[in-house]
């Protein structure tokens, strides 16, 4: 019984990222970084973002779709 309920937490974790991953568009590139400028970005730690870093994220689309996430409470 320990494993059928085990087998069934596992098909619906997969299945959930596997939604996931398709509402995300991963699939349809062929690599996560937009170029080498976004690879570099991304890798390098936090760090503040100069205003010639976050306009030319924009004019690259290093992060692919908007999307509107609701708070609760505001």
């Amino acid at each position: 019984m320990k494993k059928l309920i085990a087998l069934l937490f596992v098909i619906a974790c997969v299945a959930a990222c596997g939604t996931a991953a398709k509402k995300s568009e991963l699939w349809e590139h062929d690599t996560i970084y937009k170029n080498w400028d976004h690879m570099s970005f991304s890798l390098g730690g936090h760090q503040e973002v100069s205003p010639e870093e976050a306009k030319k994220s924009v004019e690259e689309g290093w992060w692919g779709k908007e999307t509107t996430v609701r708070v609760q409470g505001q």
